[in-house]
């Protein structure tokens, strides 16, 4: 999946500043979650190590919301949550309790980085490209700014100094790589009774990949078995989310818990899901 507009990892640490604040605050450690610290740090106990995750997830939720807007709609929040749950799990191991420094403010930057690597490992634009795409549409910023009117390939040439066919190069380039999802719905006119998507454009072959339906038949089959090894709530709550496309807030009020503690159950839940699927692969 491409990304465009990757966020740089030193970009908006100042605007967080307060959502940090607030969050830090609630999540305060409170005299039982530093007594789990000391005991984690002491024993490497499993179960201790757990109780940080779920504790700290909410965290989590806060740095994915942040990079989600400077991102295209196809990549999904739940995705990139995945993503930095593997940033504090690193950051609950390696954190250090004696430091002079608050666990949130540590954890925030390595959850930051741990999506921002997986979305360019996954992004297949090379970085450079990346890079030469941000620098022309600055350019070209300023020079709409300066001229109030769209800027020709040719003047954002001359105003970077490099060949028009370079810029024209790079544009083609990362048009080639944007895309849309699929379910996504296209505006059609209200001369249609029913909604259109992507998907319904797209002209479907004769016959089936014989080695991509088994691929999905077996990851459907480990996925279900993972999914039987979740607690009862661990598995309503995915169900309101991924079947029922429930919000967080809404399976709260169902469940009679805060949208936080759904928050936490989810992302405990996707964390299981992974390890499960990954001992699953090696096996």
């Amino acid at each position: 999946m491409p990304i465009t507009g990757l966020p740089h990892p030193a970009a908006e640490q100042d605007s967080a500043a307060d959502v940090l604040a607030d969050l830090e605050a609630d999540l305060a450690p409170h005299d039982a979650v530093a007594e789990i610290w000391v005991e984690y740090k002491q024993t490497g106990s499993a179960q201790r190590r757990e109780e940080l995750i779920i504790h700290y997830a909410p965290l989590v939720s806060m740095v994915a919301s942040r990079i989600a807007m400077r991102l295209p709609s196809s990549v999904e929040h739940a995705d990139l949550v995945s993503y930095g749950m593997f940033g504090l799990i690193d950051a609950i191991e390696k954190f250090e309790i004696d430091r002079e420094i608050k666990f949130e403010t540590y954890a925030s930057a390595r959850i930051r980085g741990a999506v921002i690597d997986e979305l360019r490992q996954i992004d297949w634009v090379p970085r450079s490209v990346r890079s030469k795409a941000r620098a022309i549409d600055r350019a070209h910023a300023e020079l709409e700014a300066q001229w109030h009117r769209r800027p020709s390939d040719d003047e954002v040439a001359q105003h970077l100094g490099v060949p028009v066919v370079d810029v024209r190069a790079v544009h083609a380039q990362v048009s080639r790589a944007n895309v849309v999802a699929l379910d996504e719905l296209l505006a059609v006119g209200a001369e249609r009774a029913e909604p259109m998507s992507m998907l319904d454009t797209v002209v479907q072959g004769h016959g089936d990949d014989p080695a991509r339906s088994f691929e999905a038949k077996e990851s459907k089959y480990l996925l279900g078995r993972a999914i039987c090894q979740l607690t009862d709530r661990e598995k309503l709550v995915l169900t309101l989310y991924y079947f029922q496309n429930r919000t967080l807030a809404e399976i709260g009020a169902i469940l009679g818990v805060t949208e936080s503690r759904i928050s936490q159950v989810h992302s405990a839940a996707v964390v299981r899901l992974r390890q499960l699927l990954d001992e699953a692969e090696r096996g």
